[in-house]
């Protein structure tokens, strides 16, 4: 069974394809000869504004992007075209995905061999509970817990496979570096134990009554949330879910 995902396709082309993007995204564009690459893009300010797969497609590079954000996305990086000799248009091939072993055509998911292949061929994809999936491993999803307010670091980008600190320059890399360099991130997303059931973006308060954090999608007994680490011990509530953190 074909499974649609909400996906949509941005083709990047050009001579200075590989140059221009470098200079804008979180990751490295010549891990393209490896697969599929994760990146972002960030304000200057170095907060979240869309997050993708570039795909190598002979010279043109596909940006797997999330439906809602292609339009935005390709704005963007039209702002920053200037002078380079880039193209960027819409592509209308599906995006398929599935998990266990990659078929031919297809490519790992590079944030975690857990997450399965994708494939941009037309080829059948799989059906699957894919926040299930995301909750067990700790993988953010595009407007729900990544959202304009979102830094990378707390939303897990390091463990995914979507920053490289190596590259240099990019939009928004100083204050992504500044936040590696710190100790310890105060906030974060993290997967939390739930019992019962509250609405994406509820208030999680621990028993002093402080805000601890908020509570973003669920399955099962497990819940992603957004959290203050100092706040988020002992036992703690969203509504009437009851939830507990063991980092």
């Amino acid at each position: 069974m074909s499974h649609q995902l909400d996906r949509r396709l941005l083709r990047v082309e050009g001579a200075d394809a590989h140059t221009f993007l470098q200079g804008l995204i979180t990751n490295d564009v010549n891990k393209l000869d490896q697969g599929l690459v994760y990146a972002a893009m960030l304000t200057p300010q170095g907060k979240y504004l869309a997050d993708f797969f570039l795909v190598p497609d002979g010279g043109a590079i596909l940006l797997d992007t999330d439906a809602a954000q292609t339009d935005a996305l390709s704005k963007r990086l039209t702002m920053y075209k200037l002078r380079a000799d880039v193209s960027i248009m819409p592509e209308d091939r599906k995006v398929t995905r599935g998990i266990g072993q990659v078929p031919n055509g297809a490519f790992q998911d590079p944030r975690s061999d857990a997450l399965g292949w994708r494939a941009y061929d037309g080829q059948e994809g799989e059906t699957h509970d894919w926040t299930a999936l995301d909750v067990a491993h700790g993988v953010p999803s595009a407007g729900i817990e990544l959202t304009p307010d979102s830094f990378i670091l707390e939303m897990g980008f390091e463990r995914l496979n979507g920053v490289d600190f190596k590259k240099g320059c990019y939009v928004g890399q100083e204050v992504t570096a500044r936040m590696k360099h710190k100790t310890d991130l105060r906030k974060g997303l993290a997967q939390v134990n739930i019992t019962g059931e509250a609405p994406i973006g509820t208030e999680i308060t621990n028993t002093s009554g402080k805000i601890a954090g908020t509570l973003f999608r669920q399955s099962g007994s497990q819940a992603l949330a957004y959290l203050r680490f100092d706040r988020a011990t002992g036992p703690l509530t969203a509504k009437d879910a009851q939830i507990t953190y063991a980092p």
